[in-house]
């Protein structure tokens, strides 16, 4: 979430020109403008484009995105560039990329951690984010929350439909080397299956009380609702046991607003 359109410019040219993003759609409802980036179709269905053996998987559907949400009725700033994330809840959103450009990532406004081997940054719109150089069949890969009881948090997610997962790498090295290391001691990572984006579960030190970031908004999830549940039951918010908002969206809730704002 973004409380002005500079900041909003910023946010797209980041991950542009930093990471390689593309816009895959965008929507202006009233106040508010919507913007998602992402590196492949979001649509549930194969896109009509795409042929085997010739197509990449980049062109496959089901990719995931950052959507950007820019309302003009915001007129307090939820992050400051240039400052530290707003909360500690987000860790980190992983992408595995063939490379990144740390330069572009500046002149955006975004604010460089550290780059040794990999880089960390906290993005223009307050998300703190980690390149790796690497390949990855959807190069984002998974977001990282800091979490209370990582225990208790895995339990929340597995409610979910989430199940513990091998660790995603996206370097032959797997985990070996500084350029990619593998999880920390006591993480858990949870996916709904082994090939889409998934949540890294970290043990904060001391179980250190986390704060919610307010300039990030829900993880949307793309679900299938039992058939005989009602529009309101089959759109629903909850929050993550570290303050991160969950949505459940319907697939066909979503492949109508996909589609209609491509």
């Amino acid at each position: 979430n973004v409380a002005d359109r500079s900041q909003q410019d910023d946010m797209i040219k980041f991950l542009e020109n930093g990471f390689d993003f593309k816009v895959l759609r965008k929507r202006i409802v009233d106040s508010v403008e919507d913007t998602w980036l992402g590196y492949g179709p979001e649509q549930l269905s194969i896109p009509d484009d795409f042929e085997l053996p010739v197509s990449s998987f980049a062109n496959y559907g089901g990719h995931a995105s950052i959507h950007i949400r820019y309302d003009s009725r915001i007129t307090t700033p939820l992050y400051r560039q240039g400052d530290n994330p707003p909360g500690d809840n987000i860790a980190f959103l992983q992408v595995g990329v063939p490379g990144y450009r740390i330069s572009q990532m500046v002149a955006a406004g975004g604010n460089i951690l550290d780059a040794y081997g990999l880089v960390n940054v906290v993005s223009p719109a307050g998300l703190p984010m980690r390149g790796i150089v690497g390949i990855s069949p959807d190069p984002i890969m998974f977001i990282a929350i800091n979490c209370e009881n990582v225990k208790e948090s895995a339990a929340f997610y597995e409610k979910l439909g989430f199940v513990e997962q091998a660790y995603p790498f996206s370097r032959p090295s797997k985990g070996t080397t500084i350029f990619e290391p593998d999880k920390p001691k006591n993480a858990i990572y949870m996916a709904p299956s082994p090939n889409c984006m998934g949540v890294l579960l970290l043990q904060n030190k001391g179980r250190k009380k986390v704060t919610p970031n307010p300039a990030v908004g829900p993880l949307n999830i793309v679900y299938t609702p039992a058939a005989d549940a009602s529009d309101g039951e089959s759109e629903l918010m909850l929050k993550d046991p570290s303050g991160l908002p969950i949505q459940f969206q319907s697939v066909d809730s979503f492949s109508k607003l996909e589609k209609i704002t491509r």
